[in-house]
């Protein structure tokens, strides 16, 4: 692995991009060279359409320490335009991503993490949000996403004390999809993507559009922002095989 590139870009599998992010010797902390490769990654993620799943993992036995305080008072939180930490943790992305950590993901690392879609986790690895504890704010979705993904007073402990979350504690949330020894996070990952490509590409990247478009809206509000969305759908020649598939009891071969 090339250790001059921040993120290294692999197509381990067909349609899956894998980015790895590479600073192992301060646990991969985000620089503002690492926010720019991995904008320029998700960029394209999302533009390239032989890519149907993206997983983000980190090089060295460990995800993310989250930014890099040494460069912080220098040059800032490292954001890429309105996309957030990274170009992650604000990015509205059609393609799903994947969080595959091992050992820390930790400040914005766990930010980057709770902005993916799924997340696999070696029994080892550890989320914190000690923010506070530095005099800073998760401000790039910590303190947003979390409460609404773990019991309350259980994120709010993490938000208020920094306290740490062992892996298999944040799988029995619900937080973690997949468990898996050390080592092993990154296979899981790919097995994940690998359910996610067994569908429809274009009615997986809907399904994401509509569950990022409605969130925190009241059913009437959410149905009116959905519809236009969903409806198209019914009527495409891709749901007319996964009809004439389920009925012939056959895997459906999706048009790509």
């Amino acid at each position: 692995m090339d250790s001059q590139d921040p993120v290294v870009v692999t197509v381990p599998r067909p349609g899956v991009l894998l980015m790895t992010l590479n600073r192992p010797r301060v646990r991969n902390a985000i620089d503002q060279p690492l926010a720019e490769a991995m904008d320029s990654a998700l960029t394209r993620l999302d533009a390239d359409p032989a890519l149907t799943v993206g997983i983000l993992t980190g090089a060295g036995g460990h995800f993310c320490s989250g930014m890099d305080l040494k460069a912080f008072p220098a040059d800032g939180v490292p954001v890429v335009a309105d996309r957030g930490l990274a170009g992650v943790t604000r990015a509205r992305l059609r393609t799903p991503l994947i969080a595959a950590v091992e050992g820390a993901a930790v400040a914005g690392g766990f930010e980057l993490a709770l902005a993916c879609d799924l997340i696999t986790a070696a029994d080892t690895a550890f989320f914190a949000l000690p923010e506070v504890a530095r005099g800073l704010v998760a401000a790039e979705g910590g303190a947003i996403r979390l409460p609404g993904r773990l019991p309350y007073h259980v994120a709010m402990e993490m938000l208020l004390t920094a306290a740490t979350l062992p892996a298999p504690d944040a799988a029995r949330y619900g937080l973690v999809n997949q468990l898996s020894r050390e080592g092993g996070a990154l296979h899981a990952a790919l097995a994940l993507a690998e359910r996610v490509q067994a569908h429809s590409r274009d009615a997986v990247r809907i399904t994401k559009q509509i569950v990022q478009d409605t969130r925190g809206l009241d059913d009437h509000t959410a149905y009116t922002v959905q519809d236009p969305l969903s409806t198209p759908v019914f009527t495409t020649t891709t749901a007319a095989e996964g009809a004439h598939a389920f009925t012939e009891k056959r895997p459906p071969v999706w048009q790509r």
